[in-house]
């Protein structure tokens, strides 16, 4: 998806601050709004950035940060330990995140890393949300099971208003 100077302006007021190094918007909340962004992997002053994809709405990150606090990551980690299965699949998405990072570009710091604690444990939901809206269901089942226990964020309306182009 692209990104237009409403979609940065409306990133911008969502953040709080100036968005860095976003290449475009990876998916949009039902409100019409951008609620994730697909992020360069070195920002504009050389530090590698592992974050391929950044949870921008307040409202779902707000959200994310309650089932944080709720254990469910300390949950998620010990069942990767006794599901072989689920942490396959948690793998196959560590190594998607790498793949689509990769084709933006090669950054020899953090080569072999992605972000959420991916493949061996789970250390931030927002990330594994992020994956889970930018790339579809059935990718990151742990950033999946997270979007099923959320609540619709954008039920209220737009996070920040949206002006027209």
């Amino acid at each position: 998806m692209s990104l237009s100077t409403v979609d940065r302006e409306v990133v911008a007021a969502q953040l709080g601050r100036a968005p860095r190094a976003i290449r475009e918007v990876a998916h949009r909340c039902p409100c019409g709004n951008p609620d994730v962004v697909e992020t360069s992997p070195r920002l504009p002053d050389g530090t590698p950035f592992p974050t391929l994809y950044y949870l921008t709405c307040p409202r779902a990150a707000a959200a994310v940060g309650r089932l944080e606090a709720s254990g469910l990551m300390r949950d998620m980690t010990e069942r990767l330990r006794t599901d072989d299965e689920l942490a396959a699949a948690y793998r196959a998405a560590h190594e998607s995140y790498l793949a689509r990072r990769e084709q933006i570009g090669h950054v020899a710091e953090i080569d072999g890393i992605s972000a959420g604690g991916m493949p061996e444990r789970v250390k931030c939901l927002h990330v594994l949300v992020g994956h889970s809206l930018a790339v579809g269901r059935g990718v990151n089942p742990l950033g999946d099971e997270a979007l099923d226990l959320l609540p619709e964020w954008w039920d209220g309306g737009s996070c920040v208003p949206r002006e027209s182009s």
